[in-house]
């Protein structure tokens, strides 16, 4: 569903009350288009995974009042510390006065715990949080692709993998959901500006995400994936072995 029809924005069901929402942007010197994306579970206490830019606030706001009011908001989770993750934050705090930042125990220490106008709820790794039908779980995946502070999280009875950055695809991400490659267009992507840290540990945590056996990777850039999401992330732990 089209929420602006001057920017594009736009909602869709990926899952079982799992929404992606879409805006397309232009790419700096006019050369083509980016995209970001936020994911909104709706439940008992709904929650919205990365806040998108503060300047996005008016456009994300409207698509996730398509679905629900904005005020129901219980959680408002940031994987990192960028823009396009937590610009928005106190934005949406206000929106929704019952709202929590939900973040990573590393992220709340460094960054959230100053810049949000309400204290956050500090994930540990692995700890759980019952949204109703929906269960996430937090997985600390420090410097992975980049930040000290990442995390992730895995809705366990959909098996959608909330993957932040990974597997990140330009253009204006127009199609919800493929089941067709998204590693080579996403390793293209990221080949001219590299924006992994490649940690020591990095196939260490891509193994780990793997063994949760993802069946649906929720990407902030591009379209989302259906399939073998262990197959797709250990395929992305062998490249990344390469460099």
């Amino acid at each position: 569903m089209i929420t602006n029809a001057q920017s594009g924005t736009n909602i869709h069901e990926i899952v079982d009350g799992i929404y992606r929402i879409n805006t397309p942007v232009a790419m700096p010197g006019g050369t083509g288009k980016f995209n970001f994306n936020q994911y909104l579970i709706v439940d008992e206490a709904p929650l919205l995974f990365h806040t998108g830019l503060r300047r996005l606030f008016p456009l994300v706001s409207e698509a996730v009042a398509q679905v629900m009011p904005i005020e129901r908001l219980r959680y408002v989770t940031v994987s990192h510390f960028e823009a396009d993750e937590c610009g928005a934050l106190n934005e949406w705090l206000a929106a929704a006065a019952e709202a929590e930042p939900l973040c990573g125990r590393i992220g709340a220490m460094v960054s959230i715990g100053d810049i949000a106008d309400r204290a956050p709820r500090a994930m540990a790794d692995g700890e759980v949080l019952t949204l109703g039908k929906h269960t996430i779980r937090w997985f600390d995946t420090p410097h992975m692709p980049h930040a000290w502070d990442c995390g992730m999280m895995m809705e366990e009875s959909t098996r959608t993998f909330l993957c932040g950055d990974l597997f990140t695809q330009g253009g204006p991400g127009k199609t919800p959901v493929v089941e067709s490659d998204i590693l080579g267009p996403s390793e293209k992507f990221r080949a001219p500006m590299d924006y992994y840290a490649h940690a020591p540990n990095t196939t260490a945590i891509l193994e780990r995400l793997a063994h949760e056996r993802p069946a649906m990777l929720a990407c902030m850039h591009g379209s989302a994936w259906r399939g073998d999401g262990a197959a797709l992330l250990m395929a992305l732990a062998e490249k990344l072995s390469r460099k």
